[in-house]
């Protein structure tokens, strides 16, 4: 599954009507190897699975540039999965920090954007022609404008259709109100985490939607939404990566920069019960997997990504493992590692539709897609 000592060779997307320009910015990976590569003209650090879409599997990322005009690819994985389709091209005004895709609407998604001298973040709207249009241009919906310090990150709501949002900058957390039918965000509620405390991100609780993770310098706090409360926190250095595991309540894991990945058990938080290696350098993101428990992958400034198998288990359970399951934690959790890059890793998404299918990004603007089927089996 490594894609190394690969041969590169460009492929033209089936989608005529793009312009040559964009047809060409796809590199598909040859030299044995099972991933799929994409190019963007320049850097980036952040990709998003189309939940959204039921129909194919694809993926929305943004890029970085100071000085030239950013853009934001809308990329499909072809019915065969042997190549990977720029399906729409989408000027945006300034760099891309954070993206993130409407869980109800394949055609909505937010950015957090910096202009050089402040941070912004908005909803946008892709034209529902844009296939047949020669410049297609994205529509703001809604500006998340009420921000005064570095916004940080953009979260949907977890499951199924709600209007609602969060927003979260250095100090504060936000909840929203959206109409896109209005074309209007609003403010319901608000909380400032402290002086004392810098946050840098979250993750949203996919059970229990009133409750949010914030990721800051020195912990992770957890915060009730009906209250706008912190509630509890973990009290950790320098976590870079938060995510909630989907198929099982009450955990947790992290990504932090020295100390590898930790998976947490909320309901005894003082230490993790897994602990796993992580990385040669930072471990900047973990994503957990949508539909296999304990599959996790990982993504650091070693441009390394890493897929595991971690069998969280809290002291309450332990009494009912069987002699199998209690055998299969012992085994080295490292599935594998994915290390054809140039560049630090910073973004990962899991395919909602297809589960064993993951995209990474490179600092350096390269999307590769891979599949994970040959080590189901294994977990």
């Amino acid at each position: 599954m490594s894609i190394t000592n690969t041969k590169t060779s460009i492929c033209f997307s089936s989608s005529s009507s793009l312009p040559e320009s964009v047809r060409l910015a796809q590199v598909t990976m040859q030299g044995g190897s099972s991933g799929i590569g994409y190019g963007l003209k320049y850097q980036s650090r952040c990709i998003s699975d189309v939940k959204a879409d039921t129909d194919y599997t694809s993926f929305l990322t943004g890029t970085l540039s100071l000085k030239e005009e950013n853009e934001v690819h809308l990329l499909r994985l072809s019915s065969g999965g042997s190549e990977l389709i720029c399906e729409g091209l989408f000027s945006h005004p300034n760099e891309i920090w954070d993206l993130a895709s409407c869980p109800f609407d394949q055609r909505i998604f937010s950015t957090v954007f910096s202009t050089g001298e402040s941070f912004g973040a908005a909803i946008w709207q892709i034209p529902e022609l844009y296939g047949q249009l020669n410049s297609p241009q994205l529509e703001r919906v809604a500006s998340l404008d009420a921000h005064v310090g570095k916004i940080n990150c953009v979260l949907w709501w977890p499951s199924g259709r709600c209007d609602k949002l969060i927003s979260i900058d250095e100090q504060n957390i936000f909840l929203w109100s959206l109409d896109c039918s209005k074309k209007s965000a609003e403010v319901l509620s608000k909380d400032s985490a402290g002086m004392l405390h810098s946050l840098s991100g979250g993750a949203w609780d996919p059970h229990d939607v009133n409750a949010v993770a914030a990721t800051g310098e020195s912990s992770v706090q957890f915060w009730d939404l009906r209250t706008m409360k912190k509630v509890n926190s973990i009290e950790h250095a320098h976590v870079r990566g938060v995510d909630y595991n989907p198929k099982r309540e009450h955990i947790l894991v992290t990504a932090e920069d020295e100390s590898g990945i930790h998976v947490w058990d909320l309901r005894k938080a003082k230490v993790p019960v897994q602990e796993l290696p992580g990385h040669t350098h930072w471990t900047w993101a973990v994503r957990c997997n949508p539909e296999y428990d304990g599959l996790i992958l990982s993504a650091g400034t070693d441009s390394v990504v890493n897929l595991w198998y971690a069998s969280a288990t809290s002291s309450d359970d332990k009494t009912s493992e069987s002699p199998v399951e209690s055998t299969r934690q012992r085994v080295n959790p490292l599935l594998n590692s994915y290390t054809d890059y140039e560049d630090s890793v910073y973004g990962l998404a899991w395919s909602s539709r297809e589960p064993w299918v993951f995209a990474s990004l490179s600092y350096d603007g390269r999307v590769i897609i891979e599949s994970v089927k040959p080590f189901l089996p294994r977990i």
